[in-house]
C-alpha cells in the first residue's frame, strides 16, 4: 500500500477534506480537548493533540488484535489496533457501511491501515476515552507498518519542535489545555517506537 509522504488534504466533492494526521496511540490517548471550528452544524470537529496540533482525521497503522460485532438492528463493530506505543480503539457502524464491511472481512490478527475521525467520550466514571470512527480500513504488510512508524515518529518530533517554538496555530490553546504535559514524554515515545521496528 502506498502512503503519501506528507499529511495532505483530500478533495471530496467541491471542498477539501481535513488532512489525516499520523499520530501514535500513546499520544492520542492523552487527548482531553475537543472543539468545533466554526458555528455551522457542518463545521469540522477537532481533537487537540498534546503536542499542539488539531486533527479532524487521523491515519494509523498497527495490528488489529481483536474485533467484536455488537447490536442487531443498529449493528456495528468495535476493534483494537495496537502500535508500538499503545492501543487505538476503533469502531464502524451503519453510518460507515463500507468501512463496517471492510472491518467485518478482516481476520485477526492482521496489520491494518486505518483512516478515521477521532472523538472524545466521557465514561460514567469520569475517565475520558478516545475512539476512532473508521472511514476506511485495509490490510497491509509489516513493511508498511514500519514505514508508518518512521513517518509518525518524524511528525511527532516536528510537532514537538513547533510547540516549543510556539509556531502552531493552536500552541497557546495546547498549553492551556495540557498544562502538566511534558513533551519530552512524546519524544521518548517516538524513540521507543523506532527502537521496536527493524528496517
Amino acid at each position: 500500500m502506498s502512503t503519501p509522504s506528507r499529511d495532505m488534504p483530500r478533495r471530496e466533492g467541491s471542498f477539501e477534506r481535513e488532512p489525516a494526521r499520523r499520530v501514535f496511540a500513546g499520544e492520542l490517548r492523552e487527548c482531553r480537548y475537543q472543539f468545533k471550528d466554526g458555528e455551522d452544524e457542518k463545521s469540522p470537529t477537532f481533537v487537540l493533540l498534546p503536542t499542539g496540533e488539531r486533527c479532524n482525521r487521523i491515519f494509523l497503522v498497527g495490528t488489529l488484535t481483536e474485533k467484536t460485532r455488537q447490536g442487531e438492528q443498529n449493528m456495528f463493530y468495535r476493534g483494537r489496533v495496537v502500535d508500538p506505543t499503545g492501543t487505538f480503539f476503533i469502531m464502524a457502524g451503519s453510518y460507515q457501511p463500507e468501512a463496517m464491511q471492510q472491518l467485518a472481512r478482516i481476520e485477526t490478527p492482521a496489520f491494518v491501515a486505518v483512516v478515521g475521525k477521532p472523538s472524545l467520550y466521557q465514561k460514567p466514571d469520569g475517565a475520558v476515552m478516545v475512539s476512532v470512527r473508521v472511514e476506511s480500513i485495509t490490510t497491509v504488510d509489516k513493511d508498511t507498518r514500519d514505514i508508518w512508524v518512521l513517518d509518525t515518529a518524524e511528525r511527532t518530533l516536528d510537532r514537538i519542535a513547533a510547540a516549543k517554538a510556539g509556531t502552531t496555530k493552536d500552541a497557546a490553546t495546547a498549553k492551556e489545555q495540557y498544562p502538566t504535559v511534558d513533551t519530552a514524554v512524546f519524544h521518548r515515545m517516538a524513540s521507543d517506537a523506532l527502537a521496536q521496528i527493524k528496517m
